[in-house]
């Protein structure tokens, strides 16, 4: 059956009446949305913790790592979550389809949270692993299924991907409450529980809300040949056992160490955007007018890459630093450290409304893409540089700064983001070549790979620099990328058509 036979089936469109059902957006936006405030529940309140338990002592029921080491395995944890999306894209686009990709996905993400709830060391890394493979999975695929339910010339679109960044981050505020709590006071493998509880009612509301997407035939919408299904199949098979076998020997011959794994992932994430890319130009499927979209979304790439750098130390550097020296107490409550994260997902979810609507009162005089990403930037590096006041002229490490300097931090923080990641993901679906969609999402998270990637390294550096320094450098040089997404925003504005 040809493609175009394939796009007319009834079966893979939402009903007519969908079309303007939630908030004068498709109905299928509610379905995705919600299991992404799951998926974010799950996944970024079990991230609010996980720094603190591989801090903790192991007495405490921790790891017992060093702080520079806890953040530089958590952010390789990230490294390796993105680094799966590719396949996730190519899995979704030859052979599993965006809806079956993206339920099987949640599937291994529940599996990983359930093992994780297990208080032994071994299951930590077992879990981390599923859940890894399953958001590489599903994050690819679900924003490529919310593309989708828009014409690209669709003015909703970036109140869209607005919209369903608001309910990401609806998961993202609760989540850390629940986790953090009961981190804190019952122990780390709790807060894992919670994390698969949620996962799992994600599931639930997706597979009853299927009737509303688009995209979800049980087909890959470019689905190899039944020779070439086989082949994959096998290949993919003996890739996995022997990447196991090989690893296993490695790590009982003592090659293969934390330090060493954490390097290697780095390495992967600078080189595999790179693979990417070149395979794209070279593609003969990709036509002349994408190859030449695909120019100005490097630019994004790397913007994407030095913001997400700085958001993802959220989770990291920014909550061992509250953890150690921030006011764990406001108007006299106390709570778990791991609950400023919350602060992030708080301010997006309750900015992120207020950015859609400015969006579509604006129409077509809203700032074009890349100047929305460049501010984003912008304040991803202001947000660090915020943080050299409190952290400054001190004797010692022992000093106590106040909550909201965190809070502050995280409100740039979450005021960029939006920016970013909204018209990011959005201007991702517009500039994909047709043959590679649901991979060129994938090579969207491939920023947040090499993002991480980055990081891994440079945390290292956390408890060996000041404070000051340490934010401050990073901060500046956040600062100057954004600035030049800006001093490039003509030729952007002319390559990127038809995004605005």
């Amino acid at each position: 059956m040809s493609r175009t036979a394939l796009e007319a089936e009834p079966d893979d469109q939402p009903p007519p009446e969908d079309d303007h059902a939630f908030f004068g957006q498709p109905k299928g936006l509610l379905t995705l949305s919600g299991l992404e405030v799951w998926e974010r529940f799950s996944f970024l309140g079990m991230q609010a913790i996980l720094v603190l338990y591989f801090a903790d002592t192991v007495a405490h029921g921790g790891m017992g790592m060093s702080s520079g080491t806890a953040a530089s395995v958590s952010a390789a944890y990230g490294t390796l979550v993105y680094l799966v999306s590719v396949a996730g894209g190519w899995l979704a686009d030859r052979i599993l389809g965006s809806y079956r990709a993206v339920l099987w996905g949640g599937v291994l993400i529940a599996c990983g949270h359930y093992a994780m709830a297990v208080p032994t060391p071994t299951m930590t890394w077992v879990g981390l692993g599923l859940i890894s493979a399953g958001t590489g999975l599903l994050k690819p695929n679900v924003a490529t299924m919310v593309g989708k339910l828009y014409r690209t010339d669709d003015e909703r679109r970036d109140a869209g991907f607005a919209l369903y960044y608001m309910a990401i981050n609806i998961g993202a505020f609760a989540g850390p409450l629940i986790t953090g709590w009961l981190g804190d006071h019952e122990g780390w493998h709790w807060g894992f529980s919670a994390a698969a509880v949620g996962m799992t009612f994600g599931l639930i509301q997706y597979v009853a809300g299927r009737r509303h997407l688009a995209g979800r035939r049980n087909t890959a919408e470019f689905a190899l040949a039944p020779d070439a299904l086989r082949r994959a199949v096998r290949l993919i098979v003996v890739g996995i056992l022997a990447a196991a076998v090989l690893a296993t020997g490695l790590a009982v011959a003592g090659w293969l160490t934390m330090g060493r794994f954490v390097d290697l992932l780095t390495v992967i994430s600078v080189i595999a955007p790179v693979v990417y890319f070149a395979v794209m130009f070279m593609s003969p499927r990709v036509s002349a007018e994408e190859r030449g979209r695909l120019r100005p979304y490097i630019v994004l790439f790397l913007a994407s890459t030095v913001f997400n750098f700085i958001l993802f130390q959220a989770y990291s550097t920014m909550m061992l630093l509250a953890a150690s020296n921030a006011e764990t107490t406001i108007l006299g409550f106390d709570f778990p450290a791991s609950w400023y994260a919350s602060a992030l997902g708080a301010f997006e979810v309750g900015l992120a409304p207020l950015v859609a609507a400015l969006w579509v009162r604006m129409g077509r005089s809203q700032p074009h893409a890349s100047n929305k990403i460049a501010i984003g930037v912008v304040l991803g590096g202001l947000s660090f540089l915020l943080m050299v006041l409190p952290t400054s002229g001190h004797a010692n490490d022992s000093y106590t700064m106040s909550a909201w300097w965190i809070v502050g931090s995280y409100f740039l923080l979450g005021l960029g983001d939006i920016l970013l990641e909204t018209s990011g993901m959005s201007a991702t679906t517009k500039l994909a070549p047709a043959a590679f969609s649901s991979q060129t999402m994938s090579l969207w998270f491939l920023s947040l790979a090499l993002a991480n990637g980055i990081q891994a390294q440079t945390v290292k550096l956390y408890d060996d620099v000041s404070k000051p320094a340490y934010f401050g450098v990073n901060g500046a040089i956040a600062v100057a990328a954004g600035l030049a997404v800006m001093a490039a925003a003509p030729w952007l504005r002319r390559t990127m058509h038809p995004v605005h």
